[in-house]
Order: structure tokens, then sequence, then C-alpha cells
């Protein structure tokens, strides 16, 4: 894509707004950038991109284009339907997202993740063990780096390995990854969406412009019914490509094994990323003897089953990122041992009865959190034992107390943190002291 001498606007004065202003620059385009946000709450981003060379303007002023221009380049966090975007969809040639722009000025192959749960621990394990195989790799998207950010460093990669949210395919229009990860699919982001399946239709966009391309999906998605070359993965399936079995990740159709429980990485739900990376190995021809140092080694980013410490024969895992139902069920439904559960958090209206035979079958005890601990105890009444606690100190006490050698006091809260915290990293820094504090780990 020539961009020299283009006139183009980027909308959002974000990070990914940011690295896609510097790129359109770098290809001697002249870039303007467009925030609905106040003057004086965006008075530092002003200076940043005035510095920069892309004018920033702010406020009313934002939704009114001065002009027509060539290609309006939209931030993930900016939703289609916003005055400001349907305001520059009518007064462009082309309207896309920082993932589509970047992709056109890109040179290495993609790897895209997408999935309500699970994609940036698959994401990060994949490019861990790209770059362990000695394959020049990074990670990028919805993880944290804009993939903007990425092209614009000049720097040749053998594999851009990308976290792609449904915000971020909502405005492709010809991304095309060499390989597609679906890991699975639940309701979420019901603020930004109408419908569940409004939020369906935008993550399946991942699949729009697949031609020859490897497909990576679970196998109870699996009715997605696309055209290219699928290989399917599940810890709960007798069917898939690829299974577990006592600790063990399978090859049902070679034999080969994988052993999982030998690794840094807990739970049923993790086997399954560790799935979804071996098949993205077997794609690019990589043998899984010579990764499995690697794997094991690879430990979750923060607060997503991340073992904490193991105390009197009690292992404790901080899963603070699990704000949602589906999140809870899969860390749930993951673990192998009794679960003294530490869930609740912010009443937003989830209905935990929904997991009320799951909880039954796998939690010997439930400690109680935060403004929705009431309903939890009220929806798991007769089928597990419930505690209330004030706060994640009071809860880790009596969660040890419950522990018994062989047990997981798994954090897990299943919704929001923003009755007690800033947001689910500082709960799970609190989780993870009130362990420490308990004694040394084993």
């Amino acid at each position: 894509m020539d961009l020299a001498g283009k006139q183009i606007a980027v909308l959002g004065a974000g990070g990914s707004g940011y690295a896609a202003a510097a790129l359109a620059l770098s290809r001697g385009a002249s870039v303007r950038v467009f925030d609905s946000g106040s003057a004086e709450k965006l008075s530092a981003a002003v200076a940043k991109f005035g510095a920069l060379g892309a004018p920033l303007a702010c406020g009313e002023a934002a939704l009114v284009p001065p002009h027509r221009f060539d290609l309006v380049v939209l931030s993930p966090g900016i939703d289609t339907a916003w005055p400001i975007a349907r305001a520059f969809a009518a007064a462009t040639g082309e309207l896309i997202g920082e993932i589509e722009f970047a992709w056109r000025l890109a040179d290495a192959p993609v790897i895209a993740i997408t999935g309500t749960n699970g994609k940036t621990t698959t994401t990060a394990l994949i490019a861990a063990m790209l770059q362990a195989a000695g394959l020049r790799t990074i990670a990028a998207g919805n993880i944290g780096l804009a993939y903007s950010e990425v092209v614009l460093s000049g720097e040749r990669y053998d594999w851009v390995v990308l976290e792609v949210s449904s915000f971020q395919l909502e405005t492709i229009a010809g991304f095309s990854p060499r390989v597609a990860i679906w890991m699975n699919f639940a309701p979420d982001h019901m603020d930004r969406y109408a419908t569940v399946g409004d939020y369906f239709a935008a993550k399946f966009r991942l699949f729009d412009y697949l031609r020859d391309d490897a497909l990576v999906v679970r196998i109870e998605e699996c009715d997605l019914a696309l055209d290219a070359r699928t290989v399917t993965f599940s810890a709960f399936s007798d069917t898939s490509h690829l299974g577990y079995a006592a600790g063990e990740i399978v090859h049902r159709a070679s034999g080969r094994r994988f052993p999982f429980a030998d690794g840094e990485l807990q739970g049923k739900h993790n086997a399954e990323n560790v799935m979804a990376a071996l098949a993205v190995a077997d794609e690019l021809g990589l043998d899984w003897d010579a990764l499995i140092p690697g794997i094991q080694r690879f430990q979750a980013p923060p607060h997503r089953c991340e073992k904490v410490a193991r105390i009197d024969g009690v292992l404790y895992l901080n899963d603070s990122k699990s704000t949602n139902l589906h999140s809870l069920e899969s860390a749930l439904a993951g673990q192998d041992e009794p679960v003294i559960l530490i869930a609740g958090g912010k009443n937003k209206g989830l209905d935990f009865a929904g997991l009320r035979e799951l909880a039954g079958r796998m939690v010997r005890e439930c400690v109680c959190i935060g403004e929705i601990a009431g309903h939890i105890a009220d929806a798991w009444a007769g089928a597990v034992s419930c505690h209330s606690a004030a706060g994640v100190d009071e809860a880790v006490a009596i969660a040890r107390g419950l522990g018994r050698p062989g047990d997981i006091v798994l954090f897990s809260p299943g919704t929001s943190s923003f009755d007690m915290f800033t947001g689910y990293e500082a709960r799970g820094e609190a989780f993870r002291r009130a362990v420490r504090d308990l004694a040394p780990g084993e």
C-alpha cells in the first residue's frame, strides 16, 4: 500500500492510534488525529501527537471532518456506531482498523488468535515457543504492543503472533493470517454489542478472508463450517485431533504425547492453550520433543491461573483475570483436584446459578467476597458449602483453614473487581500478597 502524499485520519489518541499515526507518517502520508475526548483530558496527548507531526483535534471539533480523507484508521476502542466513526465513514475513501492498516504494510506472516478466554496466554506461549525454536517472532495486537508499532520498527520477523479481539476484527477488510486460531466463545462485552450474535459475528470475521490457510479450533466450536484446513483440539473430547489424558496431551493420529502436567501451566483449559500451540508447531514442521523444555517452563501472563505457592500440600492459583462466568467455568472444569474456590466481586448482574452443577462437582468449599457474595451463596445453596469473607486477606485465611493436602485454592472471581479494586491486576496482587504472607512455600 503506497501512502506517499495520502491524507490519513486516525481516530483515537491511545496507544494504537499513536502507533498508526507514526507508521503512516513514516510512509510519507499526511496525518491528522481525532478524539472526541475533551481537550483538558487529552492535553498531554495533544502535545505528544503535535511533536510527532500529527495534530490532534479534540472534543466537538473531532466530530466534524475538515475535508475528505483518503483513508481513516480506527482505533479498536472506538465503536463503529459512535458519532465520530460515523462522521468520518461518510468523509473518506475507506475506513479500516489499526490491525488491517498495519497488515497491509507488513511483510511477515501472521498467526492470529481470538477467543473469549485464553487468547493472551496462547499468544504469549506461541511466540515464546517459536522464539525458542530459533524463529524471529514477536507477540502483538490486543496483548499490548500495537501491530503498527511492530511494522514501524522495521525489524524483520519470521512470524508475528497477534492476539485479536472482536473490537479489532470489526474493521478488517482483507486481513488474512497464515494460521487462524479460535480458542472458544462465550457471551461477553455486552456493553459494546446489542446481542450475543453481534459479538459472535465480530469475532467470526477472523475467517472472512482465509484462503488455503490453516485453522486451529476447539472441537466444541467446530460447527464454524469453514473451508480452511482444520485441526481440532479439546481437553474434554475423545474425537479431536489433539486431546488430553492422564496429564498428557495426545496427538491421536500419530500417538505422540506431550507431558503437560509436569509444566508450569496448570488446568485443562491451559492444556488446551498448549494444544493450540502444538498445532501451530505441526503446521510449521517443528518437533514436539524439542519444544518440551520451553513449553514446560512457560508461565502464563500474570493473574491467569498462575501458580503462587504450594503451602502444606495445598496449591494456590491466582486467576484474578477471571472477570466473567465463562472464565470461571473454564478454570473450574480444568482442575483435576478438589477445589477451595474464592469467588465474587462486583455485582454486574451475572447469574451464578448456571454454574451450580459444575461447582457442586468441582468445589469442596467456596469463600465468597464482594457485592455479589450473597448471590453466589444463594445460587449454590445445597450444592456447595459457602463462606463469606470481607476481603481477599480474610478469604485466603479462611481458605487455608479449609484446605487439605492435595487441594487447590483457586482464586477465580468470575466477575469484575471494581467494587473493591481498580482492576483485576490490583485484585490479583492482593491475593498474591495474602498467600505469600501465610508461610514460605514448598
